[in-house]
């Protein structure tokens, strides 16, 4: 039996679980996309903004600032990603990322190489809407620079998450297989990145890839610790959160625990990132809304944590039970910076997604 034989016998069509990865994912960064700034928007600051809004437990989209709101700005983009005012996801690179890889596995096959990941950047994706690592390798890639320089010349973000959110593509192509979906991720993400920073992308497509086949949300963590080196920081890390969690920790104290075990390496590094995920995940136990609205409170990166666990949770789920709240507002529509592809519909970038992960089934 194929991996997508088993997908399909575990639960949701594989069709419904990808379509679910990508509402999930879409969803999940746009809930967070107000509060993206981890330096100023603590976790204590975000719960107290849904406090003053009636709105915790958190249940739906951010509500839009209160007129007497006092507390730190929302991000400019707030007012197209707030409940009541979403028509279609807003544009965001995290969602750029996935249609840029699928782009590239359309265009390339599984077999690209790193040098046609930044072929494909200099064609599709303007430099503006790049950051931090990936403006560094864009940098350099315009420059002449070849991997594996582009990762490291002039590039001090190395170990940020932007490998990571690279990664749902590679994970919704080779659903059951963690290990393909992890070597996918590592040749996209030494472009621009090295060490935890690699690693982070490989955990991610692993996880995502493991969610079609196990049975839960812990044995999909469980398999995505076995593509990453057992001694890096990363796993460390993951493998800390896990025992939090099954020691019967509150994720409030499990949260503070890995905030200061992880303390100095700034809000936008991938460890503390994946810790945020993991917690999300499996103190949402599987559930959607849960996993979401607690991966996103957690702070640090949230619309990139908020998309990475939403993508999980939705492939868990399937886009069929994936709330109403979280896809009906996104109305089957992206907006992105991906040449060609913005306005494009979520289900038609989960057709030609469907139609890659069956190509070795």
């Amino acid at each position: 039996m194929s991996a997508v034989d088993t997908a399909v016998d575990a639960g949701p069509g594989l069709a419904d679980r990808i379509l679910g990865g990508w509402l999930g994912q879409i969803a999940g960064n746009m809930l967070g996309k107000p509060v993206e700034q981890g330096e100023v928007w603590t976790r204590d600051r975000i719960d107290h903004y849904l406090r003053a809004a009636g709105a915790l437990p958190l249940t739906d989209y951010l509500p839009e600032p209160a007129v007497d709101h006092d507390g730190p700005p929302l991000r400019p983009e707030w007012r197209s990603c707030v409940r009541g005012r979403i028509h279609g996801s807003c544009r965001d690179d995290d969602v750029d990322y996935a249609i840029l890889g699928l782009d590239l596995l359309e265009t390339h096959g599984f077999g690209f190489t790193t040098e046609q990941v930044g072929e494909l950047w200099l064609l599709r994706l303007p430099y503006l809407q790049t950051f931090t690592a990936e403006r560094a390798a864009y940098r350099n890639l315009a420059n002449g620079l070849k991997p594996p320089l582009t990762a490291t010349y002039g590039n001090p973000y190395q170990e940020w998450i932007g490998a990571l959110i690279r990664a749902d593509i590679h994970g919704w192509t080779s659903p059951g297989d963690p290990r393909r979906a992890a070597s996918l991720a590592r040749r996209d993400a030494v472009l621009s990145h090295t060490g935890n920073g690699v690693y982070g992308a490989m955990w991610a497509a692993a996880l995502i890839a493991a969610a079609f086949t196990t049975p839960t949300v812990r044995a999909a963590v469980d398999t995505a610790l076995t593509v990453i080196p057992a001694g890096s920081r990363l796993a460390r890390t993951v493998r800390r959160t896990v025992a939090l969690h099954e020691a019967g920790l509150p994720w409030e104290e499990t949260l503070d625990v890995l905030a200061d075990e992880t303390a100095g390496l700034g809000w936008i590094h991938t460890v503390p990132n994946a810790a945020v995920i993991t917690a999300g995940l499996l103190y949402g136990g599987g559930e959607f809304t849960r996993t979401l609205a607690l991966t996103v409170r957690a702070g640090l990166d949230t619309d990139s944590n908020g998309a990475t666990a939403g993508s999980v949770a939705g492939v868990m789920t399937g886009a069929a039970t994936v709330p109403a709240q979280w896809k009906d507002p996104l109305e089957d529509t992206v907006r992105s910076a991906v040449f060609g592809f913005d306005g494009v519909r979520i289900s038609e970038l989960a057709e030609r997604t469907l139609r890659l992960a069956l190509l070795d089934a």
